[in-house]
């Protein structure tokens, strides 16, 4: 049996492993109505798979002239697919120059006084040249003389292929009821197959087509036809169509900022008492007492207090606060929320009259620069200056603070989604994180935003904040209805029971119970697989004829001979089946030139970045 599968396995990779086997088998004499054999060549048979076929749908038939310029290029036609040529033509200008969808026509032998035109087809369906920009036009070359000796005849295969190829785009863009394939190479000419095997219709303006303008539509359309439709409406409310139910949820997790700029009344400030507060930037002096000389009256000893308020907002922001200083004709205290922190001009730490005579007939000044943060948490404060004074005197004292009213941002993330995502009926069906889709249809799409950059608080309060993310937007797809299971306890039994040389197996009996059993199981073997397909790289000479608005390319090198590099799969008896005038540059093995690819790629990418005209110096 295994022998009778390989055998089979090579008739099919006879007939199908590559495009050249498959086109030559099966697409050529499929389209042209002629005879396909089967696998095993024992029977023929002529299918039917287009409304009208022809041999000879398109045939260009060239004569390369003496300069090297195809002087003559013939177009025969079977228009209406009947099986006879009824239309033929010749270009009205010799061609020196190939595109992928026109030609290019100089001074014969020359590359001078060029026009370019490109293949259309007029209102009547006949092939027409019409007159273009270079820049309208894909992949020139040249093949006359100006670019190289013999270029035509050298390479005319690769020449029609090209020529007939512009024109087989141009009728097939213009009527995509046809179908045609190449077939015949035979000397200077090319002759392709054709038949229509789209819709069978007389008309080439096919309601299909306007699918490729508007893809989108399709998913509308074949809602619409699949109402209609019995069979499909049927299979959908089957317990198979119908499944599970499921709700789709949609929730978010977003990182909500708040930028703050406080004043200063928002995070320190005099509430009652005191006569001044002084500002100078974030800077605050908050002054109290009496420091008018003599303005206080006393007797043999009078106290007088003083009491001012300071309610603090926010401390954190308060950067130092200090008792800056405070003096007295004669005595003070200064007290905060009933502390003592200061006395003068000797200790007084009672709440009585000072511990020696009352008048000292002098000012003291202290200048204690005690750090008053400890004192200053969130609330109110109160700030007592109590002076003695015996006949006249005064008393003052200043608190200093400094402030910071620095832009400061408040985060907070707000997760709608960790109940459906804690929910095991519920599984992410979509997912996008600042825009960028990580997750679609229940899987993820391998693509991951990067962290963002984001300027907020306005003109008044710019602050740049990097987050890995700001705002998840998922929706999650939740079963609320399942149908009945299989079970499928067997298969898992015989999965975790059995080895590579045993197959274990458990059945349920007629009584409810189950019965177990083994067995020697092996496979058959396989044979040996190589590590790789042989391939083997060739290369042969080419003269550098590409074209481009500013000329031939060849004209601006120092050498206008290039390579042409070929991969060839190597022959069962691992020979490299080099092509004329081709050189083998790596013999048949397992070769890999990625990084090779790689380089050229990046290659022609930073060389189009660098011809990339731009508004200012780069």
């Amino acid at each position: 049996m295994e022998d009778r599968a390989r055998a089979a396995a090579e008739a099919s990779r006879a007939k199908t492993s590559d495009s050249d086997a498959l086109r030559q088998n099966y697409v050529t004499p499929g389209l042209a109505g002629q005879q396909i054999s089967t696998v095993d060549n024992n029977r023929t048979f002529a299918p039917n798979i287009a409304c009208q076929k022809t041999a000879t749908m398109l045939e260009v038939l060239v004569q390369p002239a003496s300069g090297g310029d195809l002087g003559k290029v013939t177009i025969a036609r079977d228009t209406d697919l009947d099986g006879t040529v009824d239309s033929t033509s010749n270009l009205p200008v010799p061609v020196s120059g190939i595109c992928a969808n026109g030609v290019v026509s100089c001074q014969p032998g020359t590359w001078n006084d060029c026009s370019f035109f490109r293949w259309d087809v007029d209102a009547a369906k006949k092939l027409k040249l019409t007159s273009v920009d270079m820049p309208r036009l894909a992949g020139c070359y040249c093949l006359n003389n100006s670019c190289g000796t013999n270029l035509a005849w050298g390479n005319m295969a690769s020449v029609l292929r090209d020529l007939g190829g512009g024109i087989v785009g141009a009728l097939t863009t213009a009527d995509p009821r046809y179908g045609i394939a190449e077939a015949v190479i035979d000397g200077p000419s090319i002759r392709y197959v054709g038949a229509q095997s789209t819709a069978c219709s007389a008309n080439p303006n096919l309601p299909q087509t306007a699918y490729r303008a508007k893809p989108a539509t399709i998913a509308s359309d074949a809602y619409a036809a699949s109402t209609s439709n019995s069979v499909f409406q049927a299979l959908k409310g089957s317990a198979t169509g119908a499944g599970t139910a499921l709700a789709f949820r949609h929730c978010s997790i977003e990182r909500r900022v708040t930028v703050l700029k406080p004043g200063a009344e928002d995070i320190v400030s005099r509430t009652a008492g005191g006569y001044s507060t002084i500002q100078n930037g974030t800077s605050f002096d908050f002054l109290m007492g009496s420091p008018a000389d003599n303005s206080l009256a006393g007797g043999s000893c009078t106290l007088v207090d003083f009491r001012m308020t300071l309610h603090v907002t926010d401390p954190d922001r308060i950067v130092d606060a200090r008792l800056a200083e405070f003096f007295a004709d004669d005595w003070a205290q200064v007290r905060i929320d009933g502390q003592l922190i200061g006395s003068g001009p000797s200790a007084w730490t009672t709440s009585g009259l000072p511990p020696s005579k009352c008048e000292l007939k002098k000012t003291f000044h202290t200048y204690p620069n005690l750090d008053l943060r400890p004192y200053l948490t969130a609330g109110d404060h109160e700030i007592w200056l109590r002076v003695a004074v015996a006949e006249g005197g005064e008393g003052f004292a200043r608190v200093h603070v400094d402030i910071d009213n620095s832009c400061k941002t408040l985060e907070q993330v707000v997760d709608s989604c960790g109940g459906h995502a804690a929910d095991p009926q519920c599984k992410l069906d979509s997912e996008l994180v600042d825009g960028v889709q990580t997750w679609v249809g229940g899987v993820a799409t391998g693509l991951r935003a990067l962290p963002q950059t984001r300027i907020l608080g306005g003109p008044s309060c710019p602050t740049q904040l990097t987050r890995d993310y700001f705002l998840k937007d998922r929706t999650y797809r939740c079963a609320i209805d399942d149908i009945a299971k299989p079970d499928t306890s067997r298969g898992a039994y015989i999965i975790d029971h059995s080895t590579e040389t045993m197959l274990a197996d458990r059945t349920l009996q007629s009584d409810g119970s189950y019965a177990t059993s083994t067995r020697a199981f092996s496979l058959p073997d396989r044979g040996s697989v190589p590590a790789c397909e042989p391939v083997c790289k060739t290369r042969a000479p080419k003269a550098n004829s590409e074209a481009a608005p500013d000329g031939v390319v060849g004209a601006k090198q120092n050498v206008a001979t290039g390579y042409d590099t070929f991969f060839h799969a190597c022959t069962s008896n691992n020979q490299c089946p080099a092509g004329p005038g081709e050189e083998v540059i790596s013999a048949c093995g397992c070769l890999d030139d990625f990084p090779e690819a790689v380089v050229m790629m990046q290659t022609v990418r930073l060389a189009g970045a660098d011809m990339v005209c731009t508004g200012s110096v780069q």
